[in-house]
């Protein structure tokens, strides 16, 4: 097996050495520049969205909460990959010791598992929001809200947990990882022995979760868009409305996919080199990172009109989308004359 560098198996502590970009003297800092750019760029657009959803209580709402965790997962995912690439385009430091590569690997594993569980989650909240609108309150309560985000994570977590049980009793025979960071192949790749277990349960865990997470999201806006549509016949702007409410999300779950393709797709070219396949093994963990905080920020009119008038937040945008006001109240007075 390629990168052995020895015959016996290693022992503790083990020192791995990452392969990064092959770049030429006296770039590296300049490649530095752009990393800490994106980098920043990365911390102050995430941090101004949580931020704004955590000083203003009128966005204590299930969609906010879960952009919320959408961002924890884009930060843990460009933290994960960006200060340690940093590092060696600076100061040239490849080393790196066998637990904080296990920890690196796992943490940019669980990126992208969570990315696509929550994703999930917040398809089936615009779900019950646009074709369940009178009972979207008692359907999407705090308590559900919570479980359903709590859920995510510890599904994600707990699929990536079983892959890197695989690594248990596992004999390594190399220390070079021929990538830009680590990853649950990268290092497996250096085992004196076959893993077969471990790459059969990886492939059928990808797919799985791929799979099931595609089909939840696209059934859930396909009932939005034939509710929208039926409700937009008699009024658009109930159809503008969900739209603008579920675009976001789409874009989102779509660009995530187009960069995960990107990675797929670079390593069917032989042809490309080392640098380019490595560049878009990282493009996962830049431009979804980048991006989502801006396609929210500019779609969501709560997020844009944060520091304003509070006078403009009307009670309308506490209740789902597409319910006229007066169906709403009289909703609200039958339930509380029954309660």
């Amino acid at each position: 097996m390629e990168n052995k560098t020895m015959v016996s198996p290693l022992k503790q502590p083990i020192v791995f050495e990452l392969q990064s970009f092959d770049v030429q003297p006296g770039n590296g800092p300049f490649l530095f520049f752009l990393a800490l750019l994106a980098y920043i760029v990365v911390l102050l657009g995430n941090g101004v969205v949580i931020s704004v959803i955590m000083i203003d209580k009128n966005l204590y709402r299930p969609m906010f909460i879960m952009i919320c965790h959408l961002v924890v997962c884009d930060l843990l995912g460009a933290t994960m990959v960006l200060p340690r690439l940093m590092m060696d385009l600076l100061m040239g430091i490849k080393k790196i010791t066998y637990i904080s590569a296990i920890t690196q690997a796992f943490c940019a594993h669980t990126y992208g598992a969570a990315m696509l569980t929550i994703l999930s989650v917040m398809a089936y909240d615009r779900y019950i929001a646009v074709c369940e609108p009178l009972r979207y309150h008692c359907i999407m309560t705090s308590a559900r809200l919570h479980s359903c985000c709590a859920l995510a994570w510890m599904v994600a977590l707990l699929l990536i947990a079983v892959l890197f049980s695989f690594h248990m009793n596992v004999p390594l025979c190399g220390q070079i990882i021929q990538h830009v960071y680590c990853s649950n192949r990268g290092i497996l790749n250096l085992a004196c022995i076959p893993t077969p277990v471990s790459d059969i349960y990886g492939l059928a865990m990808t797919w799985s979760l791929s799979s099931v997470t595609f089909i939840l999201i696209v059934f859930s806006y396909i009932r939005i868009l034939s509710t929208s549509l039926k409700q937009g016949s008699k009024d658009s702007f109930l159809r503008s409305k969900a739209f603008q409410t579920c675009a976001p999300h789409i874009v989102v779950y779509v660009l995530f996919q187009i960069a995960s393709l990107i990675i797929i797709l670079s390593h069917r070219f032989p042809s490309l080199s080392q640098n380019t396949r490595k560049f878009f093994s990282i493009l996962l963990f830049i431009i979804p990172p980048i991006i989502n905080p801006i396609i929210y920020g500019l779609v969501s009119k709560d997020l844009r009109i944060f520091g304003t008038d509070e006078n403009i937040r009307t009670h309308n945008d506490k209740i789902p989308y597409h319910i006229p006001q007066k169906i709403f109240n009289q909703c609200l007075e039958d339930s509380q004359r029954i309660g």
